[in-house]
């Protein structure tokens, strides 16, 4: 037993190369016995990743372990080859670059580890907490900040190992930023304007939308800008600092159900009761328009050639408010034609007065 410790501890007085074969054989069962630990590792992963399931009845503890296994047990074996290195009396520089690439090596994989860990629960919870279309949308981005985040703490404590001034770094960096920001104000007003519409909601991807003049469906939202087709294909792109600064109306909210509005005149001397019969009546043979809630119709206003009445319907979705539209004007032009009813233009009686005292004389 004595003459097997006795390999396995180094000596100064030891000639040079039993010196190093000592050193490098105990460098050798370090890495060895961090090898054993990661397949064990792997094992004990395994094992209680089946057992979580079985206890809470959710996978999620066992998808995360079964994505963290792999970096984990290279953790394990590039931390052992890191505390061999560090043993061995390599020369200076040679010691600190090897060692010092170990280190970043096991920081990259922490923060791999850490990564996985935060992507498996976005992709369980992200859609169940913020649902379906609110997840397709800021889970990407949550992911792009938890991964900056990382990167970023991983420098930080990558350049403390190495005894850099983190200070003057996060000085500088802070400089850098202002200036950025205030070269790239609009965009990142855009972005940050973008990231509120996200979270905010006023209007999701396929809701059909009215921007002033303009109407049409929105096809995505993005960091910057967000894009909307028109009804006659064309492409608008609108940047989200406008849209959070401006009135929108959206055509699909609360519900997709869409109102429509016929508003026309009868001649005067007209049965109006009869005429909002009628209307009512055109209104309900026509497809797609709803029975509840039922057509309306109003007798508005008294014109100047006509009597002012206002027929309000509903259809089921507002996409199809247009063509319903079209349908109930055809029905209620037959329906008046039939029974009699006049829809009069535009009229204006004049009267002609002859002035005695500036009239030519004969």
């Amino acid at each position: 037993m004595a003459s097997i410790f006795y390999y396995f501890t180094p000596d100064e007085g030891d000639p040079f190369l039993l010196f190093w074969a000592k050193q490098a054989l105990v460098s050798i069962v370090v890495a060895g016995a961090f090898y054993l630990l990661s397949r064990l590792l792997l094992v004990l992963l395994g094992r209680f990743g089946k057992r979580l399931h079985a206890l809470t009845g959710s996978d999620l503890g066992e998808a995360v372990l079964l994505r963290i296994s792999e970096p984990a047990a290279l953790l394990v074996n590039f931390a052992g080859l890191y505390y061999a290195i560090r043993r061995l009396p390599l020369p200076d520089r040679l010691g600190v670059a090897a060692s010092g690439l170990l280190f970043v090596v096991n920081v990259i994989m922490v923060a791999n580890i850490c990564y996985r860990v935060l992507d498996e629960m976005l992709s369980r919870y992200g859609e169940r907490v913020a649902g379906a279309e609110m997840s397709r949308q800021l889970i990407p981005l949550v992911q792009k900040l938890c991964s900056i985040f990382l990167i970023g703490t991983a420098l930080i404590i990558t350049l403390k190992h190495f005894n850099y001034d983190i200070l003057s770094l996060v000085t500088a960096l802070g400089v850098g930023s202002l200036a950025i920001g205030l070269a790239a104000k609009d965009t990142l007003a855009n972005m940050i304007s973008g990231f509120t519409l996200m979270i905010d909601r006023p209007f999701r991807i396929g809701d059909r939308i009215q921007l002033g003049a303009q109407i049409g469906d929105v096809i995505d939202i993005g960091l910057r800008s967000t894009k909307i087709k028109g009804g006659d294909n064309t492409f608008l792109i609108v940047p989200n600092s406008e849209l959070c600064n401006s009135t929108i109306i959206n055509l699909a909210l609360p519900d997709p159900r869409g109102k429509g509005r016929i508003d026309l005149g009868v001649a005067y001397g007209s049965d109006v009761a009869r005429a909002k019969e009628l209307l009512l009546q055109a209104a309900a043979s026509v497809p797609g328009v709803l029975a509840d809630p039922p057509p309306e119709a109003y007798f508005t206003n008294f014109g100047e050639s006509a009597l002012k009445l206002t027929l309000f319907f509903w259809v089921g979705d507002y996409t199809q408010l247009f063509g319903a539209t079209d349908r109930v004007n055809c029905a209620i032009s037959a329906s008046f034609q039939q029974h009699g009813l006049t829809i009069p233009y535009p009229t204006r009686t004049l009267f002609l007065e002859k002035d005695e005292r500036h009239a030519p004389q004969d």
